[in-house]
């Protein structure tokens, strides 16, 4: 038996019928050459017999004395877990899509391993798909997508591959608590930031100077004051996923036009999706927007501590010319790394999560409406760059699938594959209508900024 962590457990106790707390990917693969058209349903058969599962994905919930505990399943039904589906006609990418959409609003079964694998045929132009699912108690999102890339290989004659549920354990832990994430900085404020008291002066000083500049300067005032929002409301079940593939060639051009870097494209690109998807509602603030961005403050000559943090950034969604939005993103975001550059991996854990305090009380009572921090999540999980493989079959795309909340709507989440940066939106379908066109308004936001630099 292994108890579960404080952090862990919240992510049990978040959940609710409108408020699933799973993570979730979508990998889309081509046949290996010469396959035979029955390849899908060969690959279902084979799949089928890898009963040996491993750590996570042998656990399930027990409960000792009333704390929920991890132990092995004896009766795990492979079966269960393992699902092979077919799309139906045309299998089109948009049946896809809304396959994915309608198995990431359902629970799964808390009596069982919470994780499911799907593999899914039916898709045009001899692909499949492989759908998987993982509570987030179980693991996080950086911690899936690095099993989802070891699951792969870089050489498409390697054969005998296992899939995620049967790879080999590693030495130390698949969970990686110092990848930056909404849900692990929420669960640090309301778990253990109480521990590390030696932090507080540093934090305390930091957080006062936070507080002075805002005070004086009205963009940093509304990292504390973000606006209300469409995104910002109370939520149902049912879930949209959208997703697309942008190339990174071109995001990298318009990094070096501006001097700026691809964090700060994309989220301009978040940016301006949101303001254009916003202003076709009607319903976009005059206030700009505020995200939630994990971020990299990785600096040469160091090779440990002050690695990640999260940014509340300002998407200036009240710019019109999008270069100048650019401009103003890039300068946020710069300022905000500036202020963690002399702090400990620690302090910076300890001053994110007291910055996010009110956002904190207000996801989970709703009872401080005026104490909008942020209004949406902005992650860019890193995937490998070059070509992968999984027993022949080549990786195409690989997009995330993350989580919604009660007044956080929608979750754009962004992964890297072999020259391309993938998006996956999820949102509440009921509040946010249409929200695949979102994808199309990323690609009018790209553009733009081609534009504005001469590309």
């Amino acid at each position: 038996m292994k108890p579960l962590t404080p952090t862990d457990q919240l992510f049990l106790w978040l959940e609710k019928r409108q408020q699933p707390m799973h993570v979730g990917g979508l990998q889309l693969f081509s046949f290996p050459e010469g396959a035979p058209d029955d390849y899908v349903a060969q690959l279902a058969d084979q799949l089928r017999t890898q009963h040996k599962v491993t750590k996570p994905f042998d656990q399930r919930l027990a409960y000792k004395l009333g704390q929920p505990m991890w132990v092995e399943d004896d009766h795990l039904d492979l079966e269960h877990h393992f699902r092979f589906e077919a799309l139906p006609t045309p299998g089109r990418i948009r049946e896809l899509l809304s396959f994915v959409s309608a198995e990431h609003s359902h629970l799964m079964d808390r009596e069982r391993p919470m994780w499911e694998v799907h593999l899914i045929e039916g898709l045009k132009d001899r692909q499949f798909a492989l759908y998987t699912k993982i509570h987030h108690s179980l693991v996080d999102g950086v911690s899936a997508m690095r099993m989802a890339t070891r699951m792969l290989s870089e050489d498409p004659s390697e054969m005998g591959m296992p899939p995620i549920w049967a790879l080999a354990p590693r030495q130390r832990s698949e969970q990686d608590h110092s990848s930056p994430s909404l849900w692990r900085s929420v669960a640090h404020l309301l778990g253990s930031s109480g521990k590390q008291l030696g932090t507080l002066p540093t934090v305390a000083k930091e957080l006062l100077k936070t507080v002075n500049q805002a005070r004086k300067d009205p963009a940093y005032d509304s990292i504390f004051h973000a606006p209300r929002s469409v995104l910002n409301q109370k939520i149902t079940g049912s879930r949209r996923f959208a997703a697309q593939s942008y190339c990174l060639t071109r995001i990298k051009a318009v990094c070096e036009a501006s001097g700026t870097t691809v964090n700060d494209v994309v989220t301009a690109m978040c940016a301006s999706a949101l303001r254009t998807y916003l202003m076709n509602q009607d319903a976009l603030p005059a206030k700009p927007l505020i995200a939630f961005v994990p971020v990299s403050l990785h600096r040469d000559d160091s090779s440990d501590g002050n690695q990640v943090g999260v940014i509340l950034a300002n998407l200036h969604t009240d710019e019109n010319d999008p270069s100048q939005r650019l401009m103003n993103i890039h300068h946020g975001m710069q300022e905000a790394k500036d202020r963690y550059r002399h702090m400990s991996s620690e302090e910076i854990i300890n001053y994110t999560a007291l910055t996010l305090a009110p956002a904190a009380f207000h996801l989970l009572t709703g009872m401080a409406p005026n104490w909008q921090t942020f209004n949406v999540v902005i992650s860019n999980v890193p995937g490998p760059s070059s070509p992968r493989y999984w027993n022949g079959a080549k990786l195409e795309g690989m997009y995330p699938v993350s989580i919604d909340m009660d007044r956080l709507a929608l979750n754009m989440t962004l992964t890297s594959y072999n020259g391309q940066v993938e998006f996956g939106l999820i949102g509440c379908r009921r509040t946010l209508p249409s929200l695949q066109r979102m994808l199309d308004y990323l690609e009018d936001g790209l553009m733009e900024l081609e534009t504005a630099y001469g590309l």
